[in-house]
């Protein structure tokens, strides 16, 4: 699938992955949670939703049920833990980074796609505050990107669209910082068994795959 990026410097950005297009932004609001007070650390958190067209049929707002489903709060908890671990809290100080990702297409991957949009809509984010002098230095250790990966009629593929997805023999997502460290790991067999040489290689394609997402990360910032 052909990525990319449109970056603005306030903070926000649009990241498409095939057919799946997610618009990602990241707001820093001064103080944290009342129990993160006393650490002297900052704080980010994420939220994730779909629109109602983002999907062939409409898909009701979550605000509708009264309640985000089960699927909505998995994937914000996996956004903010990948986003939070090349995070340093200290440098941060007393703020909240709030980051904001909905999905205007979903193709598949769409989990995968906002960690690596949201990144880019962080930094943006935290530049414009060091360059206000809110911010002595930039608070990242690394960037981190995400890709889905899978078993798809006995073959290994790379960054899967929604109809691999839902054939898919096995289904897994990786998010890895620049630095070659994994953040996560989620992979399982959907009906059926994989060996472990089955994950080494879909390992390494995922591991291509964000070589690749980390390059399209750095020339968007670059622009």
């Amino acid at each position: 699938m052909q990525n990319g990026f449109v970056g603005a410097a306030d903070g926000s950005t649009l990241f498409s992955t095939g057919g799946t297009r997610v618009i990602c932004t990241a707001s820093v609001v001064e103080g944290v949670p009342g129990w993160r007070e006393s650490s002297g650390k900052g704080w980010l958190t994420a939220e994730y939703g779909m629109l109602p067209a983002s999907t062939g049929a409409r898909r009701p707002r979550d605000i509708s049920k009264g309640r985000a489903d089960g699927r909505t709060v998995e994937i914000q908890r996996l956004i903010g833990r990948s986003l939070r671990a090349v995070v340093d809290f200290k440098a941060l100080g007393l703020n909240t980074v709030y980051l904001d990702c909905d999905v205007l297409e979903a193709d598949g991957g769409t989990r995968c796609a906002s960690i690596t949009g949201a990144y880019v809509a962080l930094e943006l984010a935290l530049r414009e505050l060091v360059e206000k002098k809110a911010l002595e230095a930039l608070p990242l250790t690394a960037p981190v990107a995400a890709v889905s990966c899978g078993v798809v009629a006995g073959s290994e593929l790379l960054d899967l669209c929604y109809t691999e997805d839902s054939t898919a023999e096995v289904d897994m997502n990786v998010v890895m910082t620049g630095d070659g460290e994994l953040v996560e790991v989620q992979a399982s067999g959907e009906g059926a068994t994989f060996s472990r040489e089955s994950f080494g290689a879909l390992m390494a394609l995922a591991e291509q795959g964000i070589e690749g997402l980390l390059e399209a990360q750095r020339r968007s910032l670059a622009g």
